[in-house]
């Protein structure tokens, strides 16, 4: 018989590949690259969180969790949040363990998008945030952020982007790619549109550890917040446990019950291993996370100091792990830098166009390496620059 569709939903097929992984792949394929593309830490996971992950399997801990999560870590994690964060969330409603944050953020705008309800996205951001929309049925509402606001999502922008069909705004400060933050008057101002605009608020918090400049103000935590937020994070980073793919969500027992049954049915339950590690994580791990943030902001220094000095302006990061500089003075687009400095000086980094259009003329750097590669890294790139401006 003769095919007269395609097997594969148009949905998906429309949607681009990831340009994060694609220069992954072209990295792996090149062992001499030093690679500032991937945002994963450098560092191990903390040996107190292994040894409670090795611990838990010698105790033949290898079975199914309840759906939601393992109540010991459902409350430590409740415990964290109010210690951080100052929002206090109950384990047996208001909280959930996911696989990963992106399964976190996959979830909850399958739980509460209609098909066609719009979801304002501010852009440059994570490379999942618009499929995960589309792939839930929604319809993605771009919002350009740009450097003379600090990659602060302005909200007379959002205003003019807003229409009736709007039902969710996806945000996330620390932000990837860019390291903007939101401070707290921002995050209060955000707040305040999201319920004139009757928006439901998903605040992708998972570098919240990683705040260099003032303490991070969770969306939750504002006035207004926390009845319509669901709040998202996860152990990769700040725990250095991108392997171990645990995340969380936290909100109003309603959506969080939602979540939970969707949950269920796509993966069951997160890893039963690294539930348990992360118990340690929370509980005895305070001084890792920090030793980790002190070595981070060090290197952050360092390599924004470089790129500016090299002609590559670089707004200053003040959370995450990454540098977003303009390479607008070279006269290249983001994707002929990114490719050349890989193919002439063996340098990844990613095309800011990665994030979206708005990324243009910036590439990202990540600073989750070691200090020697930075320094490395940043010697060469300063030598494709030169000779690109020579």
């Amino acid at each position: 018989m003769e095919q007269t569709r395609s097997r594969v939903a148009r949905k998906v097929e429309e949607l681009p590949p990831s340009g994060i992984r694609r220069f992954f792949e072209l990295v792996e394929k090149m062992p001499e690259v030093i690679s500032l593309g991937i945002g994963e830490p450098d560092f191990v996971t903390p040996w107190r969180v292994r040894e409670a992950g090795i611990y838990s399997l010698e105790r033949g801990h290898t079975h199914y969790t309840p759906n939601r999560g393992i109540r010991e870590l459902l409350r430590e994690l409740s415990l964290y949040l109010e210690r951080r964060f100052g929002v206090s969330y109950d384990p047996d409603a208001e909280l959930m363990i996911t696989v990963g944050g992106s399964e976190a953020i996959d979830v909850a705008l399958r739980s509460v998008l209609e098909p066609g309800d719009g979801v304002l996205i501010p852009q440059p951001c994570f490379v999942a945030y618009l499929p995960c929309a589309v792939l839930a049925g929604g319809r993605a509402i771009v919002v350009a952020t740009s450097v003379q606001h600090d990659f602060q999502v302005q909200v007379e922008d959002l205003a003019k982007a807003c229409d009736d069909g709007a039902r969710v705004l996806l945000i996330s400060y620390p932000n990837n790619p860019t390291g903007g933050i939101m401070p707290r008057e921002g995050m209060e101002a955000l707040m305040r549109f999201a319920a004139e605009s009757d928006l439901l608020v998903i605040s992708d918090e998972v570098y919240a550890e990683l705040t260099y400049d003032g303490e991070h103000a969770s969306a939750a935590s504002v006035p207004g917040g926390r009845e319509r937020t669901i709040l998202v994070g996860g152990f990769s980073k700040a725990w250095a446990m991108t392997g171990w793919r645990l995340g969380f969500a936290a909100g109003p027992a309603d959506i969080l019950g939602a979540m939970v049954k969707v949950h269920s049915y796509a993966v069951m339950c997160s890893p039963t291993t690294a539930q348990e590690a992360a118990v340690e994580a929370l509980r005895a791990c305070d001084e890792d996370v920090a030793q980790m943030h002190r070595e981070y902001n060090q290197r952050r220094r360092v390599i924004v100091n470089r790129l500016n000095a090299m002609g590559l302006s670089c707004f200053e990061p003040k959370g995450a792990f990454y540098a977003f500089p303009c390479i607008g003075s070279t006269g290249l687009t983001s994707e002929e830098f990114a490719q050349r400095l890989l193919q002439e000086e063996q340098v990844a980094v990613v095309p800011g166009t990665a994030f979206g259009e708005c990324g243009e003329g910036f590439v990202r750097c990540s600073y989750a390496t070691s200090m020697p590669l930075i320094e490395e890294a940043m010697a060469r790139m300063a030598s494709f620059v030169k000779q690109i401006s020579g």
